[in-house]
């Protein structure tokens, strides 16, 4: 945190003013030093680890005591093994059984075992010589791909180290101790080669979710690939993750993940609107606006249509490309009202902004504050954002246009609030600068509030990269991705993972492409209500 400290020059009949001024100024450094003390103390291990209290966000109240003698829900006992299927009968004999006893049948035990045996076959191939010389030999079954290991056994390799995150030199280990014959060559072959059909799946899931969704979650972590930094993004929702890693994290890099494997650029009206949005020139934006319709198919023929406009100024190459780029996503498809949540990185600011309401409470929370009516106002502040947070959860259950306008009044009444802590007004003033973003919900109710579901799928991510490291191929980066994307998305839509690459090695097809799971989810759901958007209010001192 930075402190702004300006001693104003106020007139000597003002000095009443003054006072004021400066008392100001010394609240912020009182808190801006405590702060530091609070870090200094903390990189000196001089604190104890903190007492995390619970999340105020998902408050429950208690079970109450049962008062009508009937068991609570999902108590009865269910039969558990009512539903298995029985690979082997065994009949057991009873011993020392008295003479004169009569015999009344059996009493079943099931017992549940897993197999895990090497299990090799031998294919003798016929070979035929024709009579003009030539050599006719019997196929192979098509799924082996003519490679020396079964499905079964690449099922259990993909399975093992994309899914229960197990490394390498560990699989290979493991696999020798059953008795396989692999090298470490060959397993690196079955985890990143030959796998087109997943990956033309991933790149399907991505298009048609952005299609068929009104909003998406979004995220990005880092991702080392050849021993530099990069990063990997998350694009998402309750349907389908998707994921990608790349060199950068620029806005440029996330619009040209939204064009869904496209490669051009488009000048359209949408465009022209970006362009004005972020003020480009209008020496720049009317020759522009001139070529309206017009399509470059790469980054060469753009490059070089900016080098005939003479745009060489790095923000007005900057701006122009990505007007060009959101040209290109909404001339595929994708909706210009996309709801894109993020938790505020600049990156993700395109199309419909939403905030997440968890990190914008972040800025509140993490405030020190020096005094006793600090304290009391930071709490009560808390408790207003919280009561408010509960009330959109609501209106979301049950969105009516009087109810929107009276939680858009409660906002401005919440965050224009002036405490006695200068640190805390000016997280307020933040948090209402970004009120049509925080308030997107009173117009797209079907837009979550927060952003946990891109948190919760990129936290397997980074799980895999503490374990794993980075990616020293291609190939092997776009696996990576590949199988990320089709586990999450599998989870997501009630698809065993484990099932699921059965199916597709096995090319039986009985489960439909992911893609067409996810249109199918979506033409369930008739979500959108539209209210009148209400005129942005100016942010407050």
């Amino acid at each position: 945190m930075r402190a702004t400290i300006q001693i104003p020059n106020i007139p000597e009949e003002a000095k009443s003013e003054l006072v004021v001024q400066l008392l100001e100024i010394i609240k912020q450094q009182a808190e801006l030093i405590q702060e530091l003390r609070d870090e200094i103390a903390r990189l000196k291990g001089q604190t104890p680890r903190p007492k995390i209290a619970p999340s105020r966000l998902e408050q429950r109240e208690k079970n109450k005591p049962n008062t009508n003698g009937k068991k609570r829900p999902g108590s009865d006992k269910r039969q558990k093994t009512s539903e298995l299927m029985i690979h082997a009968e065994q009949k057991v004999t009873a011993e020392n059984i008295p003479e004169g006893s009569t015999f009344k049948g059996y009493k079943d035990f099931i017992v549940q075992d897993l197999r895990i045996e090497v299990h090799n076959t031998r294919f003798r191939l016929e070979c035929w010589q024709t009579p003009d010389g030539h050599y006719v030999t019997a196929p192979l079954p098509p799924q082996l791909n003519g490679k020396h290991f079964g499905t079964e056994l690449i099922r259990f390799v993909l399975y093992q180290y994309h899914h229960c995150h197990v490394t390498q030199p560990l699989l290979l280990e493991q696999l020798s101790e059953m008795g396989v014959d692999i090298s470490i060559g060959q397993l690196n072959n079955l985890l990143i080669e030959d796998n087109d059909v997943f990956h033309l799946e991933k790149d399907a899931i991505l298009a048609t979710g952005l299609e068929v969704s009104t909003y998406v979650n979004v995220d990005d972590t880092g991702a080392r690939h050849q021993g530099k930094n990069g990063y990997c993004t998350h694009i998402g929702n309750e349907w389908f993750s998707w994921f990608e890693s790349t060199s950068s994290k620029s806005r440029i890099n996330f619009l040209r993940l939204l064009r869904c494997g496209h490669s051009d650029y488009v000048i359209n009206a949408d465009a022209v609107a970006y362009w004005k949005s972020n003020k480009l020139p209008r020496s720049l934006l009317n020759p522009l606006s001139m070529d309206q319709s017009r399509t470059f198919d790469n980054d060469e023929q753009w490059d070089q249509y900016l080098k005939q406009k003479g745009i060489k100024g790095a923000r007005h190459i900057q701006i122009t490309t990505e007007g060009a780029l959101i040209g290109s996503i909404i001339e595929h498809g994708v909706s210009r009202n996309l709801v894109v949540v993020s938790d505020d990185a600049g990156q993700f600011n395109v199309l419909l902004h939403a905030l997440c309401w968890i990190h914008a409470e972040r800025s509140i929370n993490k405030i020190t504050p020096v005094s006793e009516k600090g304290k009391k106002d930071l709490e009560e502040v808390l408790e207003r954002f919280w009561q408010l947070y509960k009330e959109l959860k609501a209106y979301k259950a049950d969105p009516q246009p009087s109810e929107a306008e009276r939680l858009d009044e409660l906002f401005d009444d919440i965050f224009t609030t002036r405490t006695s802590s200068a640190t805390l007004n000016n997280a307020l003033k933040r948090i209402y600068c970004n009120k049509s973003e925080m308030l997107l919900v009173l117009r797209y109710p079907e837009i979550p509030l927060h952003n946990n579901l891109s948190e919760n799928g990129i936290r397997d991510y980074v799980k895999k990269r503490k374990i794993s490291g980075s990616t020293r191929s291609e190939a092997g980066r776009r696996s990576r991705d590949t199988f990320a994307t089709l586990k999450k998305t599998c989870r997501k839509l009630g698809i065993t993972f484990w099932q699921y690459l059965q199916d597709r090695m096995e090319k039986t097809q009985l489960i439909p492409s992911l893609s067409e799971l996810i249109r199918n989810r979506s033409l369930q759901n008739d979500w959108h209500i539209s209210i009148p958007e209400k005129p942005r209010s100016p942010c407050w001192f």
